[in-house]
């Protein structure tokens, strides 16, 4: 890739501002974009219609035309892609690009990514990049994922701009209708569009779509580019790689007058060094007529200088520096006078005359209008405090207490890791009291419902699994015979849930009455 040959400004940018610079990009090489985009989409356009009419299905050839559209876009991309390096192709190198370039993305682009919301980001990864598999996926991610955000808004706004022109072109038909006859004109219309619309309102629609889209997709095309570009720059630092190339060519053009300057300049001083050598050297004592040469010499260093005899005295001529005056001023670059035109009006005082208008109706309709427009807020916000004084009997108990201070939270209650015991001691009823008087009453308990769970087992003839649950103590509890036996164990199982689980103890009578009832149903004896 030749950078040297950008005919761009490469630098960091926002977002947008190369959503910008896309759209500059597109203006610039308008011929070179929407000549090869007519003559590829117009034909096709036609075609497509042409089939429809001939079977009536003219939604058809609308819905092809847009579905396509991502290989339509291939035209402005290949464009740009060569624009930008200084080369833009020519309209016929254009077309017979197409037949070869970028259809293997294409599958994608017209299946499951066709409705994708980056399509302008990602396109520029997939067609001029040339990687597949894994390597493109990690490119996609790395050159979208910053401005994914940006690329979907900018799919958002193309669309409603496609949109907003369709429409436009069918409203634009309503302008050539008198005045008189509009309503009757929209109501015929509007019930033949609805009921059964003509082959021709149809064929316009499509027209009006396909203009659209021909009007929008290359400048979405050219922001996606923008975009891409712009990650480029981010993430290779290809505005810094310019700038030292340039350097590098700036240096290597200055380097020959540069050695002939230093040749110059070491070649020069040889004589001038020479003679200071000279004269610094010691010399013999002068003889006499050497001596009378010096003294000679020396006075004629001390006569005056004779250049003012020579020249005469320099004297600034006036009238030559004014007349040099006048004419820089004359410059138009520098003269500060100037003429503006402005148009005005003949009779600016004159108030324009009001068209009457024969529609009573669309005027109500405009000051209706205007009244939601100046009051509408007003409205909506005394709408919005009427229903909250109406319903305060509701939200504003629930809105008690919010602005108290909040009171500091007690400290969690810790708790000691009670394990349910494995041997059973001998007396289980003797053990439990003994450590319900200590003042360790779930410890007795866990051992009331461990002994509890090993009696009932036995009675009912089945083996618990390693760990079970209160639940499944209480489903093995069926099948024991003695309808009694299967009520005092659930009762045994609640006292344990409660006391494991919400912290909540029996009292001593209540601990005592279970404890006596277990150790005359279990017949616990020393």
């Amino acid at each position: 890739m030749r950078l040297d040959r950008l005919t761009v400004n490469l630098r960091a940018r926002s977002p947008w501002e190369a959503v910008e610079l896309g759209s500059a990009l597109v203006r610039r090489h308008a011929a070179a974009i929407w000549k090869p985009w007519l003559a590829a989409t117009l034909p096709l356009f036609v075609a497509l219609n042409a089939i429809a009419w001939a079977f009536d299905l003219f939604w058809l050839a609308g819905f092809l035309m847009w579905w396509m559209k991502p290989a339509f876009e291939r035209i402005p991309l290949y464009v740009l892609s060569r624009a930008v390096f200084g080369d833009p192709p020519a309209v016929r190198a254009t077309l017979a690009a197409q037949a070869r370039w970028g259809w293997k993305p294409m599958l994608h682009y017209l299946t499951w990514r066709r409705l994708g919301p980056a399509r302008s980001l990602f396109l520029p990864v997939d067609l001029l990049e040339g990687a597949a598999g894994t390597r493109l996926r990690e490119r996609r991610r790395v050159r979208g994922g910053a401005v994914y955000g940006h690329a979907a808004l900018l799919t958002l706004v193309c669309w409603h701009f496609e949109l907003a022109l369709a429409l436009g072109s069918v409203a634009t038909l309503l302008m050539f209708v008198p005045p008189e006859h509009l309503p009757e004109t929209l109501r015929a219309g509007w019930m033949a569009l609805l009921r059964d619309p003509p082959a021709w309102a149809n064929l316009l629609w499509n027209g009006f779509c396909w203009l659209a889209m021909t009007a929008i997709a290359p400048f979405y095309v050219g922001a996606g580019f923008g975009l891409y570009l712009n990650r480029r720059t981010q993430i290779e630092a290809w505005d810094v790689e310019i700038a030292f190339r340039r350097l590098r060519e700036r240096l290597r053009a200055a380097t020959a007058p540069l050695l002939l300057l230093l040749a110059v300049c070491a070649a020069a001083p040889l004589p001038a060094q020479e003679r200071d050598a000279q004269r610094t050297l010691p010399s013999p004592a002068p003889s006499g007529a050497q001596a009378e040469a010096a003294a000679g010499a020396t006075a004629q260093r001390e006569q005056p200088s004779t250049l003012p005899a020579v020249f005469g005295e320099q004297r600034v001529d006036d009238a030559a520096f004014r007349k040099a005056v006048e004419q820089a001023y004359a410059d138009p670059l520098l003269g500060a006078k100037r003429k503006v035109k402005q148009w005005q009006k003949r009779n600016p005082d004159q108030p324009r005359p009001v068209r009457s208008s024969n529609l009573p109706w669309l005027g109500a309709i405009g000051r209706m209008f205007a009244f939601i427009g100046e009051w509408g807020l007003w409205i909506l916000a005394a709408l919005l405090l009427a229903i909250l004084v109406a319903t305060a009997g509701h939200w504003l108990p629930w809105m008690r207490g919010t602005w108290r201070p909040r009171r500091a939270q007690a400290a969690a209650v810790e708790t000691e890791t009670l394990p349910i015991p494995e041997l059973l001691p001998p007396d289980i009823a003797a053990s439990a009291r003994r450590l319900w008087r200590e003042g360790r009453p779930r410890h007795a308990l866990a051992l009331l419902y461990r002994a509890s769970v090993e009696v009932m087992a036995a009675h009912a003839d089945v083996v618990l699994p390693p760990g079970a649950t209160e639940a499944e103590c209480l489903r093995a509890s069926r099948r024991l015979r003695d309808g009694d036996e299967r009520s005092l164990f659930a009762r045994m199982v609640a006292v344990w849930q409660y006391a494991a689980y919400a912290q909540r103890l029996p009292g001593e009578d209540e601990f005592e009455s279970l404890l006596g009832q277990l150790q005359q149903r279990y017949g616990w004896t020393a």
